[in-house]
């Protein structure tokens, strides 16, 4: 869960008070993308003095609308906000509302996407992280409990209790998503790249997905120092990088589109920065790139040895337009440096019972639960999900929440993959929570695992962890039990094709 307001938030300077504000988000972003920032302390609202990042001041009325180059706000760094208010030691309520504008998601056919964000917390004055109490602000409902990790898996080439195949086919490669420990890099209690190379020095993984938006305070632009520090120190524990989140923003303050050849010119120092770390390839969205795009970098992709990945998730149907015709755009480049990669968040037999439990508590009626636990994939369903947020009925605490239902969550089967197996080259194993329960979460692991038996796929299956936006497990050990499910899953599943 991300936070905006840590315990420490609430400081005192010889003229006022400061409250540092952290980015909700899972990467960072322009300080162009901040807008309507306000704050109250104890009710009232409270003139803002200055904004500093960084120690440089950043001026509302002009950088935020024309910022320098530099002023990215890295998911780490907090903005320092200096009101025109004092206040006496002890506890005080502080609430802070601003939007941020989120330039690589479309928001509409010709707009960002834009969310509102509120934050409200009674904070200590003047507390330190090690004394700070862990006051938590008040929620329209509790997080629930999550369901306990299954044990690990037997090691390779053995057999479980069910008798079944541990060993999955040579060429398939398990990796362990940096996404997964999003909420501890934001937490900022560890840096990230101690965060990042821990997965593999804990045992977790020794092949890693890496997110630049996370990890390096330079992005868009990370350095050759940065770069390669990481491939070292990864390198000297024995891990590679399999694949790295690339970032096509495509719209500007005003907002602009960026021109192709601002595209063009944002990309490539990200394609040269997964080079340095050593990854065999970069991942963006189905069909963001664009055809005349794709053709551009190709060259670029075959000089620097790395294969982009298109990533089709959720609700995107590979049959429907315009993922089909993106599809068809990697099909005739007839290159092996564009493949695609699929998420199997495509692939839900039924909801995690853990997010059904956020939303019946925090107020979506008993009936619609019910019908989301049982009747995931009737359309009808899905018809009930979107006339319910047309009636305004999702509790404004949830309403991001709640879109997972319409964009993240998906009903398709591993078998209608068939058409595309061909020009798949890595797999997300997207998982929410471990409630294995009639094999929700191993069975469309161990269907994929039959239909990539039969087609000699070779490539990476990476753990991607999607719950942590509404439980607070250990990514550590939740990606660890996840991966020993997947093992299982994957090798039964090839095993009985």
């Amino acid at each position: 869960m991300l936070t905006v307001l840590r315990d420490d938030a609430l400081t005192s300077t010889a003229d006022g008070t400061v409250v540092h504000v952290s980015l909700p988000w899972i990467r960072s972003l322009p300080v162009s993308s901040l807008a309507s920032l306000t704050v109250h302390l104890d009710g009232d609202a409270v003139p803002i003095a200055a904004v500093t990042l960084r120690g440089r001041r950043i001026d509302l009325a002009s950088d935020l609308v024309h910022p320098e180059p530099e002023d990215w706000w890295f998911v780490q760094e907090r903005l320092a906000v200096r009101l025109d208010a004092t206040v006496e030691a002890g506890l005080h309520e502080v609430a802070v509302a601003f939007e941020l504008m989120i330039p690589y998601l479309p928001g509409g056919p010709d707009r960002p996407l834009t969310l509102p964000f509120h934050a409200r917390r009674r904070l200590p004055l003047d507390a330190t992280p090690a004394t700070a109490p862990a006051l938590q602000a008040p929620a329209s409902a509790p997080a629930p409990a999550s369901t306990p990790a299954p044990a690990p898996a037997p090691a390779a080439g053995a057999t479980s209790e069910r008798d079944e195949p541990t060993r999955i086919p040579p060429g398939w490669t398990l990796a362990a998503s940096a996404f997964n420990w999003t909420p501890e890099i934001v937490r900022a209690e560890r840096d990230a790249i101690d965060i990042v190379t821990g997965v593999v020095a804990d045992g977790v993984a020794a092949m890693i997905e890496l997110e630049p938006g996370q990890l390096w305070r330079s992005f868009p632009t990370p350095t050759t120092d940065e770069t390669q520090g990481l491939r070292t120190r990864l390198a000297d524990l024995g891990g590679t990088v399999s694949i790295v989140g690339a970032s096509l923003d495509d719209w500007l303050p005003g907002p602009r589109r960026r021109t192709e050849e601002e595209r063009w010119a944002f990309l490539v120092p990200q394609l040269h920065a997964a080079h340095e770390v050593g990854a065999a390839g970069v991942r963006l969205p189905i069909g963001q790139a664009g055809p005349a795009l794709l053709r551009r970098i190709l060259p670029l992709l075959h000089e620097l040895e790395l294969t982009l990945f298109e990533e089709i998730q959720g609700q995107q149907d590979p049959a429907s337009d315009p993922v089909s015709a993106a599809i068809e755009t990697v099909a005739a480049l007839e290159d092996p440096r564009v493949r695609l990669l699929v998420d199997t968040s495509m692939l839900m037999p039924a909801l995690p019972p853990s997010y059904l439990q956020r939303l019946e508590a925090a107020g979506v009626s008993a009936e619609l639960c019910d019908r989301l636990a049982h009747e995931w994939r009737d359309p009808a369903t899905h018809e009930a999900v979107i006339a319910l947020l047309r009636a305004g009925g999702v509790p404004p605490a949830i309403h991001t929440l709640f879109m997972n239902l319409i964009v993240r969550f998906g009903r398709s089967q591993a078998r209608e993959l068939r058409p595309i197996l061909p020009l798949v080259g890595a797999f997300h194993l997207k998982f929410w929570d471990l409630d294995d329960d009639e094999g929700r979460v191993s069975g469309p692991i161990r269907d994929l695992g039959a239909e990539l038996a039969r087609t000699g796929f070779a490539g990476t299956l990476c753990s991607e962890w999607g719950g942590h936006d509404w439980l607070d497990d250990d990514p550590t050990e939740t990606t660890r039990a996840h991966l020993a499910l997947a093992a299982r899953a994957l090798a039964a599943g090839a095993a009985a094709s």
